[in-house]
């Protein structure tokens, strides 16, 4: 598997929160019955909050790490990959 650095997740995880945004909104606009561009759009938004917050707890894992609240370099999570974080 290929490693993620932490610039690369926190930009995976706007681009997968815009992008699912926009989404949400085409859903919107395309669908024929109100309760299809309901369910959509509020899975569609559910999805983008999730991405969201894991990006939000990867920004401060990182925070830790270079403040000094581990020990040496260590790994934080991004939807089950390991991230590794340098003290940098």
């Amino acid at each position: 598997m290929l490693a993620l650095t932490l610039e690369q997740a926190k930009t995976f995880a706007i681009l997968i929160a815009v992008g699912l945004l926009a989404m949400a909104v085409g859903a919107a606009w395309l669908m024929k019955t109100a309760a299809q561009k309901i369910a959509l759009a509020a899975i569609l938004g559910l999805l983008a909050l999730l991405v969201w917050t894991q990006r939000s707890s990867l920004d401060e894992c990182a925070d830790k790490v270079r403040e000094g609240g581990t020990s040496g370099d260590t790994t934080c999570s991004f939807f089950g990959r390991d991230i590794d974080i340098s003290r940098d």
